[in-house]
């Protein structure tokens, strides 16, 4: 919780900062990130070396939710398997033969990564994770994501698993366009019970949800060869703002400091120019 009070301290912080909103300056968050991108209400305002085909670690399992959600009913029964419940790094503790409904297990996929929750699902979808692969790359076509290919479910560093900024901020989209994705992303914390009545608790890995104004996702990420990434949005009035950050040591406080400077840019173009007013007599 201190590291939440600090976010909210740091939030407040820079609202009251000027704007980074110099059109000519190409890179205005030097070093923030070896890939970024935000948006304004679906406009690029910044931007760096946002084409760049690069690892997505677990922001993955956006695509994995996209392809989850297309195929299954919220409480359709999914059964864990033992390659599931062997999964590497982070999980939920799942045991094979374990049965859940499909929505616990993509908010387990979605807040606490968890890629035991995220396995079982692809197999459940499509008989074996490379089938399920085959279909994340297929939506990925669709979606007209030219710099992202898939090798995996979950985001596990692999040859031939890479995505841009600008595609994940599509990607992004698309989770957001699908209601049961945007309701999970946009909670602290949730719960997965099996059908023997097990009972699992998790919080959300996007600490922004709560503690900056406005917050509503979307996915975290992080392996070694990727670094902290982060896929992030928020809502003000009417106003969307969505960051992107691939590679980034401090990815909580530059992101706050972007997203307010966003708003902050936002409101500025709102504001008529001068000569907009009549003058006084």
């Amino acid at each position: 919780m201190i590291r939440g009070a600090l976010l909210v301290a740091a939030a407040l912080a820079v609202a009251g900062a000027p704007a980074r909103s110099d059109a000519a300056t190409t890179d205005p968050w030097p070093g923030v990130a070896s890939a970024y991108l935000v948006r304004i209400d679906g406009e690029v305002r910044w931007a760096a070396n946002d084409a760049a085909r690069m690892k997505p670690a677990s922001l993955t399992k956006m695509m994995t939710a996209i392809v989850a959600v297309e195929a299954l009913a919220p409480g359709d029964a999914v059964l864990v398997s033992k390659r599931a419940a062997a999964a590497d790094g982070v999980r939920l503790g799942l045991r094979a033969g374990m049965r859940l409904p499909a929505e616990h297990l993509l908010a387990a996929a979605l807040l606490r990564s968890a890629n035991d929750a995220c396995l079982a699902l692809a197999e459940r979808v499509a008989g074996s994770e490379a089938a399920f692969v085959a279909r994340m790359n297929e939506r990925a076509a669709a979606l007209g994501l030219a710099d992202t290919h898939f090798a995996n479910a979950c985001g596990f560093d692999a040859p031939g698993h890479y995505a841009s900024a600008r595609d994940l901020a599509r990607l992004a989209d698309a989770a957001l366009d699908k209601p049961r994705i945007a309701a999970i992303v946009s909670r602290e914390s949730g719960t997965a019970k099996s059908s023997d009545g097990r009972l699992f608790r998790f919080d959300n890995t996007n600490v922004l949800i709560g503690r900056v104004d406005g917050a509503r996702g979307v996915k975290t990420g992080w392996t070694r060869a990727a670094g902290r990434c982060l896929v992030a949005m928020a809502e003000r009035a009417g106003t969307r703002v969505l960051v992107v950050m691939l590679g980034a040591p401090d990815r909580w406080w530059d992101a706050v400091a972007m997203i307010e400077s966003a708003f902050e840019d936002a409101r500025a173009r709102a504001v008529p120019p001068a000569a907009a007013f009549p003058s006084r007599p």
